[in-house]
C-alpha cells in the first residue's frame, strides 16, 4: 500500500515569522477546542481502509500541539472519542482504541521534554483497561508540567458532561452540603469535568461540518467557531493560524452592546 501525500510542512522561517506575527497581533486565545474530523472521508477517497485515516491523522495532533506550545496557547482540548463513538463497527473501535494506546506510550516522553500536562475529560472509566493504565502513566509522568495544558476528551459528551455534573450537585443537596436554591452556574461550572480551566475562545471544526456535535456544550455557548473543509488528516499548523487570525479579528461582546 503506497504511503498518500499528507500536507506540506510550513517553512521554519516562516512559521517563526508568523508566529511572532500573531504573539506581537495579542489577545491569543487561552483555550482552543478542536473537532477532529473527516479521517474516514479522507481514508475513503484514496482507497484505504477507514482505519488508516486515524493512523494518518496522528502527524496532525503531533503538529498542532506542538504549535500550541510554541504559541503558549493555555489549554488545548481535543476531542479525541466521544460517547457516540461506540457506535461504529467494532474493529473500527478497536483500531481507535489501539492507536489511543499507542500514542500515549509512544508520545509522553515528547510532551514531557515540551513542557505539555496531559489531561483527560470524560467517563474515563468506560474505556478499556489498557488504555486506561496507558493514561494513568501518561498523566502521572506530565503532571509536573506547566506549559500547555493537552485536554483529550475521551469516552466523552456535553450531555453526558451535564448529567454528571447535576449527580455531583444532587448528591451535595442531598448530604447538606449545598441547598438547591443556591445553586448558579458557578456551581454547575464546578462540577464539570473541566472545572478550573477557561472556557474555549475559538473552537475549530475540520471536514465542513457545521455542528457542534455533542462536544463542550455548556463550555462553548461564548465561543467563537471556526471551520474549515480541510480534512484533519491535511490539517497542520498553517490551518490552525488561520483559524487564530480570524480569531482576533473578531470582536467578543458576550451579548453585550
Amino acid at each position: 500500500m503506497s504511503t498518500p501525500a499528507l500536507a506540506k510542512p510550513l517553512d521554519p522561517q516562516e512559521d517563526a515569522r508568523i508566529q511572532q506575527e500573531l504573539k506581537a497581533q495579542g489577545n491569543l486565545p487561552r483555550h482552543i477546542a478542536i473537532i477532529m474530523d473527516g479521517d474516514r472521508r479522507w481514508a475513503a477517497e484514496r482507497n484505504l481502509p477507514r482505519t488508516e485515516g486515524h493512523r494518518f491523522a496522528r502527524e496532525s495532533v503531533r503538529d498542532i500541539v506542538r504549535a500550541c506550545g510554541q504559541l503558549q496557547v493555555g489549554v488545548l482540548t481535543l476531542y479525541t472519542f466521544s460517547t457516540e463513538n461506540w457506535n461504529r463497527s467494532r474493529l473500527e473501535v478497536q483500531a481507535l482504541m489501539r492507536w489511543l494506546r499507542e500514542v500515549l506510550r509512544e508520545e509522553t516522553a515528547e510532551l514531557d521534554r515540551n513542557n505539555v500536562r496531559l489531561n483527560a475529560i470524560g467517563r474515563l472509566e468506560g474505556l478499556p483497561k489498557s488504555v486506561q493504565q496507558a493514561l494513568r502513566k501518561s498523566l502521572d509522568q506530565t503532571a509536573g508540567n506547566t506549559g500547555l495544558l493537552l485536554n483529550l476528551a475521551l469516552n466523552y459528551g456535553g450531555r453526558s458532561e451535564l448529567v454528571d455534573a447535576f449527580r455531583t450537585l444532587a448528591a451535595q443537596v442531598k448530604h447538606g452540603q449545598l441547598k438547591a436554591e443556591e445553586i448558579d452556574e458557578s456551581h454547575i461550572g464546578k462540577a464539570l469535568y473541566t472545572a478550573g480551566m477557561p472556557d474555549p475562545d475559538l473552537l475549530i471544526r475540520s471536514s465542513g461540518e457545521m455542528r457542534l456535535s455533542n462536544f463542550l456544550t455548556w463550555q462553548s455557548v461564548y465561543t467563537e467557531l471556526w471551520v474549515t473543509p480541510i480534512y484533519w488528516p491535511d490539517f497542520r499548523r498553517q490551518h490552525l493560524y488561520e483559524a487564530i487570525r480570524s480569531y482576533q479579528q473578531r470582536q467578543r461582546r458576550f451579548g453585550g452592546a
